[in-house]
């Protein structure tokens, strides 16, 4: 007999209460469960780090009766071709005919959109604005997809507040930055599955240096989400080869709203020197004065 809850629901019920071995075995389903259909257990295994019978032990731990029984959902999932390998995904697009592809993107990322607040609380994406504006410091992380979401975030954040901070690794300075990050600090990170291994290793540094972690990221079993004070969790459904960004962009811009709605005078204060800069500097294109008056 088959589970009737979700697989991650389930695996996000147990964990805690896993060995240690289970717990590795589990991480690996619960953020690359959608490959499951295509592997068997003994690949699975080899993946996972984990042996064959462990993988056995957690399907039966989660209550399927068999590694074939867990793996039945993912493989029905994959019928619709959400979750094929990179190229695999891009050739199957490549093979469809029409734009219908596009129309289901589309409803995907709204689906990704409309996530947002469906697994966060009002009150938690609250609690994250307020760690954010009482912090000495609040460094932002993203490295290779999610960059372009952190860089967007500590922009935006940098208009409302002054103690924002931009990580990269140009120049191969990541791990200079990352030391600097200690206590009365936020390392704020973003990471999606497959997690960048440079974004986990810095997260974990910063913790041990005394930083409040803030996650965003795509489930609380990510290794960033497990080491965090507080995670946001957004969405990457996509039926293209690529993992969508438009949930991580939706939760980064609710994060911004609060930040603005919580931030009191400072923050107007703010706002409008870094309107006064920009105008000052022109920043923007204008429209040449016409010589007709209105």
């Amino acid at each position: 007999m088959a589970a009737k809850e979700p697989v991650e629901t389930l695996i996000e019920r147990e964990f805690d209460a896993l060995s240690p071995e289970l717990q590795r075995a589990a991480r690996w389903v619960r953020s690359n469960g959608p490959v499951l259909a295509l592997r068997s257990m003994r690949n699975a295994a080899g993946q996972a780090g984990v042996s064959p019978a462990t993988m056995t032990r957690l399907a039966r731990r989660l209550g399927f009766d068999s590694f074939d029984a867990l793996r039945e959902p993912y493989v029905d999932r994959l019928a619709g071709g959400a979750a094929l390998p990179y190229v695999r995904r891009a050739r199957a697009l490549q093979r469809r005919e029409g734009d219908d592809h596009v129309a289901a993107l589309c409803r995907l990322q709204a689906t990704n959109v409309a996530a947002v607040s469906l697994r966060n609380p009002v009150a938690a994406i609250e609690r994250v604005a307020d760690r954010l504006l009482r912090a000495e410091r609040v460094h932002f992380l993203g490295l290779r997809v999610c960059h372009g979401v952190a860089f967007q975030l500590h922009y935006a954040y940098g208009l409302l507040c002054a103690n924002g901070a931009l990580i990269t690794d140009l120049g191969g300075t990541l791990a200079d930055q990352v030391a600097q990050i200690g206590r009365g600090h936020v390392l704020l990170a973003i990471s999606q599955s497959p997690y960048t291994r440079a974004t986990v290793d810095s997260v974990r540094q910063a913790r041990a240096q005394g930083a409040a972690i803030v996650a965003l990221t795509d489930n609380s079993l990510s290794p960033i989400a497990r080491e965090a004070d507080h995670a946001l969790l957004f969405d990457t459904a996509s039926n293209s080869f690529f993992h969508s960004t438009t949930g991580a962009l939706a939760l980064a811009e609710c994060v911004l709203a609060a930040v603005n709605a919580r931030g009191g005078p400072a923050v107007l204060r703010r706002l409008r020197e870094r309107q006064r800069q920009l105008r000052t500097s022109r920043a923007y294109w204008e429209s040449p004065r016409t010589a007709h008056t209105p």
